[in-house]
């Protein structure tokens, strides 16, 4: 019987080296025909990784065949309790032995990276460090590329109460997988990003896990980005600003009682949701150092051409405007909100000069401030609104109030946000008003949302005072 088979590994292995023997074993289901057995011995695989790397007096770091054992049981768990331990088992490591961290070395911050460290990404050379001993590893459960572009275009489409139980896991499989696979691009990208502003050295994020998974012919990047944005509109509906955290074990043992219940499958949508942001603002952020090197002149033709990522969302958000509502609602990042809607506006109010490659982009001087003197009389709201349409402006124009006064409660890295305003929140709020008379003398029978009311309101009690 399954109940009495003792478990293949324990945590006591992990002293003589078995789970290093054993972990392939436990993750391949042949011969095991009771489901229950299998379980158990993952299980207990990542019990005996949890002990030897993170419990013991003097714990270890993983080996390359004890991380890549309990990224499969993330992958193959067919149990949301086993997929949420790998999950949490694999962040814990990768906080107790990150792969890429900064060093305090003669007054400032040095990169450090530990270059034969395991990695759930497949990119680069594409190659694979062979055992010692001389047997290839495996990499076929590795996500290269294409294969992350095809898990996020999987991850399209919501899984909802029709679905069987099966698929459901599945969903939430690949809800936790994707977290954790950009939690592995943040880790890497956020010490590079911090030393890259002391040196200026472009090297550092030509390296960058992101950039060489983005640069790759095998990942289509306009694809890319709109499925991206598919999922962001497709979770924002119960999506809570607040839920930063990752699933705990505890929850993930309940909804298993549950069968799989859609309550926790709204949690890791919510879960998800923040993930994908983070993925936004990352690329985001690397097209603008990209830039920036390439305008210093730093750049190569070996660094490729890509398209910014902006470029594509503005298309995708003129090109079809439905997405635009949900889009802004569920993107809350006030600086790169602010950009998107300023470089919308841009579209319609007049042609900067031409922009060569090495070339600043004088679009990205344009003001909240300036683009608020477009309404401030009908005759000119009306040449803006002729173009992009008065439901659209109104749009625009109240989420970019909202960055304004989020930036007011929010003093930590404001200072950019700030100067892409333009003005003080009191002048901010009078024009933002006057847009909205004008935009109503233009279109007398305009519908106004209750999120533009809230703007108004919120905007005449602030030019009260």
């Amino acid at each position: 019987m399954a109940s009495s088979r003792a478990p293949t590994c324990t945590p006591a292995a992990a002293a003589d080296g078995g789970i290093e023997e054993n972990a392939m074993a436990i993750l391949d289901p042949s011969g095991i025909k009771d489901s229950r057995d299998l379980h158990e011995d993952r299980a207990a695989f990542l019990e005996a990784v949890r002990s030897a790397c993170l419990a013991a007096n003097n714990p270890s770091a993983p080996s390359w065949r004890m991380y890549d054992g309990v990224f499969q049981v993330l992958q193959n768990s067919s149990s949301l309790e086993l997929a949420v331990a790998s999950f949490h088992l694999l962040m814990e490591l990768g906080k107790r032995y990150p792969r890429t961290y900064l060093t305090d070395s003669g007054g400032h911050q040095s990169l450090v990276l530990a270059k034969e460290s395991w990695l759930p990404f497949l990119i680069g050379n594409g190659s694979v460090s062979n055992e010692i001993g001389g047997n290839a590893r495996s990499s076929d459960h590795l996500f290269d590329p294409s294969r992350f572009s095809f898990l996020i275009e999987a991850m399209v489409g919501p899984t909802n109460a029709t679905d069987d139980d099966k698929n459901e896991i599945k969903a939430i499989e690949n809800m936790i997988l994707f977290q954790y696979l950009v939690n592995t691009l943040e880790t890497d990208f956020v010490p590079r990003h911090i030393a890259y502003k002391e040196s200026l050295d472009w090297v550092i994020f030509r390296e960058s896990l992101l950039n060489m998974l983005l640069g790759s012919r095998k990942l289509v990047f306009k694809s890319f980005v709109k499925n991206c944005m598919l999922l962001l509109n497709q979770y924002h509906p119960e999506a809570k600003d607040a839920v930063e955290g990752v699933p705990s074990e505890e929850a993930a043992k309940s909804a298993s009682d549950l069968d799989s219940s859609l309550s926790y499958l709204s949690l890791e949508s919510e879960r998800t949701l923040v993930s994908l942001r983070k993925l936004f603002v990352m690329v985001m952020e690397l097209d603008l150092i990209k830039k920036e090197a390439d305008t210093l002149g730093l750049t190569s033709r070996a660094d490729g051409v890509r398209n910014p990522i902006m470029e594509i969302i503005l298309d995708e958000l003129t090109y079809n405007i439905s997405y635009l509502s949900s889009f802004l609602l569920a993107f809350v990042e006030g600086k790169w909100k602010l950009e998107i809607i300023l470089q919308y506006f841009s579209k319609y109010c007049g042609k900067g000069p031409v922009r060569t490659r090495r070339s600043g982009n004088s679009q990205e001087d344009l003001k909240l401030e300036s683009v608020l003197s477009f309404f401030l009389t009908a005759t000119s709201a009306k040449a803006i609104v002729k173009k992009m349409g008065t439901e659209v402006g109104q749009l625009l124009l109240a989420h970019a109030y909202q960055v304004c006064l989020s930036v007011q409660n929010d003093t930590s890295d404001s200072t950019a946000t700030t100067n892409k305003i333009g003005a003080s929140l009191k002048e901010i709020s009078c024009n933002f008003i006057y847009a909205f008379q004008n935009l109503r003398k233009v279109e007398p029978n305009i519908q106004i949302s209750p999120f533009e009311k809230e703007a108004l309101f919120t905007a005449a009690t602030l030019t009260r005072d």
